[in-house]
């Protein structure tokens, strides 16, 4: 089934991003979209976890949507933090952090970031009915 839309607002705190990896796997999983499930719900959980650092003390809340158009699973989370957009970069091998976005690439086909009126949003793009390549 084409054309279906889910959007959801999580309060911006480190619990919210458990939560808002469970409500993609159930709205997946309804959708009978399970074999994305583990993709987007890694995807969402990195960029919610973004929003959670990088974006404390903006606003209240991050909001993650789900949309399915054309045979693309688009996997989106916004927040109000607009004064720097993310960047993916080159994470120090020491480092603990800094491998968000490098894991949103390399789990979807495409993604990027777009500027909103207050703030900004991340999304990436799972197509659907994609295979596995064997090792």
């Amino acid at each position: 089934m084409s054309g279906r839309t889910c959007n959801r607002r999580f309060r911006l705190r480190k619990d919210s991003v458990p939560a808002a990896r469970d409500h993609v796997r159930a709205i997946l999983t309804l959708w009978l979209l399970g074999e994305l499930a583990d993709d987007a719900v890694s995807i969402v959980g990195e960029l919610a976890a973004n929003a959670v650092v990088h974006a404390k003390g903006i606003g209240e809340f991050f909001e993650v949507g789900l949309r399915r158009r054309d045979g693309v699973l688009i996997v989106e989370v916004s927040d109000s933090f607009q004064w720097r957009m993310p960047e993916k970069l080159d994470a120090d091998p020491d480092a603990v952090g800094g491998r968000g976005l490098v894991i949103v690439e390399g789990l979807s086909d495409k993604w990027g970031v777009r500027p909103r009126d207050a703030g900004k949003t991340v999304w990436a793009h799972l197509a659907v009915g994609r295979t596995e390549v064997p090792c």
